[in-house]
């Protein structure tokens, strides 16, 4: 009896137990499925606590999965277009839509661009998005067609570097990762004042300029020089830029309010080197005999713009046997320059024709008397030909007085920072 009796108390906890579990179990099963219907179909889960996905260009990754493409060597547009199974009148609707923002021809193999498909069983494309460049990409809608040019959104940053001259400038600047664009940059500040393609070991500088990023660590480009000081034949050359709305100055000054443009250019190239320079006796390397050279000569690959170092009238617009293809100009009563060597001479160039200064006026060739492609420049002053290179220039005109006050609050904080980058390199 007391057998039979043990044997239903364990048989009633067994059943307890079942049935404990399967309410637990049960339970289980709802409070999951309730936490899954709850959250986004594609969200992550970390802690328990559901994660945003993100989103790409503006697409939420909950719903696309992007992909990343490069356009390959002799790839159309139309092809990808065509493999993302786009029918050609869409494809046609989507040109047309971005006819002013997109030219199919001119994109290039190696250029990205990214295609937006669902992040379900189909996969349809609905988006494709070509970065047309670092600042800007385009949307095509392959659904509803349309296409919209998005510019993202850049930081500009000032930065402040020094360098003494070693080899050359471009190299001084790229030791410090700094873009070739400034040593540019800095050819046209001082175009004026410095000839670029005399500069010497230990000739040094210091400059700010700005540089934009995209996403703050994304370097897109260099922006403008805001002020520098150059030391050329340990003679310094500071340059401070001054905007003014209401006069329209736009431009760069000394310390001291001097403009810093002058009546000549103290090159005709922007790119060159100077092969052979001024002298009244020299071993010429055609003629195989000594003679006066009275020019200043640039080397530089053929076709290289030749500029018009000063605005001025064009007197002369030839060949001859020894200057090859040339141009002279006079500029005033007193300044004439030649230009000798052309490959050819600049369309529109003939005797009376008004020049402006940097104006293109030929190409670098080697005709004449030459044995690789360079410029001769020549100087006269009052009909005597000297060397431009010492030639003193006088400058544009100052700052105006009634400027000088806002010119100082802006000039001084950078020739502070200036000087203090001098202070530490010394």
């Amino acid at each position: 009896m007391a057998t039979a009796k043990s044997s239903k108390k364990h048989t009633r906890r067994r059943l307890k137990a079942g049935a404990f579990g399967l309410l637990a179990v049960t339970l289980l099963f709802f409070l999951v499925r309730f936490c899954s219907q709850s959250q986004p179909k594609d969200a992550f889960v970390d802690g328990g606590e559901a994660v945003d996905p993100g989103s790409l260009y503006g697409f939420s990754l909950a719903d696309f999965a992007p992909t990343r493409h490069v356009v390959k060597e002799g790839q159309a547009f139309g092809q990808v277009m065509d493999e993302l199974g786009v029918p050609y009148p869409k494809v046609a609707n989507l040109l047309s839509l971005s006819k002013d923002v997109f030219n199919p021809r001119r994109w290039r193999a190696g250029d990205a661009y990214w295609v937006f498909r669902t992040a379900d069983s189909s996969a349809a494309a609905h988006y494709f998005i070509y970065e047309s460049s670092q600042t800007e990409y385009l949307i095509f809608g392959l659904d509803s067609l349309y296409v919209e040019a998005v510019e993202r959104p850049t930081k500009i940053v000032q930065r402040a570097v020094a360098g003494s001259i070693e080899s050359s400038l471009y190299e001084t600047l790229a030791d410090q990762n700094v873009s070739p664009a400034v040593a540019v940059r800095l050819s046209e500040v001082y175009a004026w004042t410095i000839d670029f393609f005399r500069l010497q070991k230990g000739d040094r500088f210091e400059v700010i300029f700005e540089e934009r990023y995209v996403d703050d660590t994304s370097f897109v480009g260099t922006g403008r020089i805001l002020g520098a000081r150059f030391v050329h034949n340990n003679k310094p050359y500071y340059a401070f830029r001054f905007e003014d709305e209401a006069s329209g100055i736009r431009d760069f000054y000394s310390e001291e309010g001097e403009g810093l443009k002058r009546m000549f250019l103290k090159a005709p190239l922007e790119f060159a080197r100077i092969t052979s320079r001024y002298s009244k006796n020299r071993f010429h390397p055609v003629q195989k005999r000594w003679k006066a050279h009275l020019g200043t000569d640039y080397a530089a690959p053929t076709g290289t713009p030749i500029l018009a170092t000063a605005g001025g009238q064009v007197i002369a617009a030839t060949y001859t046997s020894a200057n090859g293809n040339y141009v002279k100009i006079r500029h005033n009563g007193t300044y004439t320059t030649q230009y000798l060597h052309m490959s050819r001479i600049a369309k529109g160039m003939r005797p009376g024709t008004r020049v402006e200064q940097g104006q293109v006026i030929g190409y670098v060739g080697s005709t004449g008397l030459a044995t690789g492609p360079h410029v001769c420049y020549r100087f006269w002053k009052n009909g005597k030909q000297v060397d431009p290179l010492r030639e003193p220039m006088q400058r544009t005109e100052p700052l105006p007085a009634k400027l000088w006050a806002s010119y100082e609050a802006q000039m001084k904080p950078l020739k502070a920072q200036i000087d203090a980058l001098a202070a530490m390199a010394e």
